[in-house]
This record gives C-alpha cells, structure tokens and sequence, in this order.
C-alpha cells in the first residue's frame, strides 16, 4: 500500500479551492501527512511587449505575491486549522511551478483541482490540472469539484 506523507495541495484560491480542500484535509489526516498548500502567481513578462515597463511589472508581482501571501494564510487558517500546514507561494507558470515544487520538496502525492478556469481564459491559458497530472513525478488525484462536492 502506498505511503502518503507529503501531500502537495496546489489551490488558485477560488471558490473551486475551497470545494475540494476537504478532500485534501481528509487525506492529510488519514495518512498523518504533511499538507503543503501552495499557490503561484502567474508571472506578467509577457506583457512586456506591449509597452508595459519592467518595473511596473516587476512592482505589479511583488504586490501580486504579497496578496496572495496574506490570502493564501487567511484559506489555510479558514480551511485546515488545527492541521499542520506548510503554505507557499511562488511566481513563475502555475503548472510548471506545481509539478517543480512536487519534485523538490519529495510530495507522495498532489490533490488537484479539474475545474479553475473556465471559457476563453481556459483556451488562453490551458489547463493547469491537465499538464500536472501528465508531468507529475507522483501520483496524481484530480478532483472535478462540481461532482465531487459534497451537499
């Protein structure tokens, strides 16, 4: 049987996040796991063309990932107090980021979301859920938290 010790919690901080966080809470607890929740702040270099200067960028993420620092803090509290959790946030791209972090830091396994963005920005972006669980080192459990979400 498999061994789950380090579960890697990936969450955009929307709605989506907090319907699946149970599921991930459940596992943590279950497998006497670590949780790390992690969130990445999409990186904006591509905006840089567009006649945007890099300092506005650069100043733009930092205040990005000082938001979402204080956000992700406040989910984890709301959602998994009492629970041991090692919260992070990085800047680069979501889904490379998740897959990296999985790989560094020696998760067992990643709970992820199916269903963040929707429409266009899915088509612009693609699917973060879609290239972990094909790139993921580890196991991956992927949640549609529409079917899943319990009433």
């Amino acid at each position: 049987m498999y061994s789950f010790k380090k579960i890697l919690f990936p969450v955009d901080l929307s709605s989506v996040a907090a319907m699946i966080a149970p599921l991930a809470r459940e596992m943590a607890e279950k497998f006497e796991a670590e949780l790390h929740v992690l969130f990445v702040a999409r990186v904006m270099e591509q905006y840089a063309h567009v006649y945007v200067s890099g300092p506005a960028i650069t100043n733009f993420e930092s205040e990005l990932v000082q938001g979402a620092e204080k956000k992700l803090q406040e989910f984890v509290d709301e959602t998994f107090g009492g629970l041991p959790v090692v919260a992070k946030v990085l800047s680069g791209y979501p889904a490379e980021e998740i897959v990296d972090y999985a790989r560094k830091e020696g998760m067992d396994l990643i709970v992820i979301g199916t269903h963040g963005r929707k429409g266009l920005e899915r088509i612009i972006f693609g699917s973060v859920a879609e290239h972990v669980v094909k790139n993921a080192p580890v196991p991956v459990l992927s949640v549609n938290p529409y079917k899943f979400a319990k009433a």
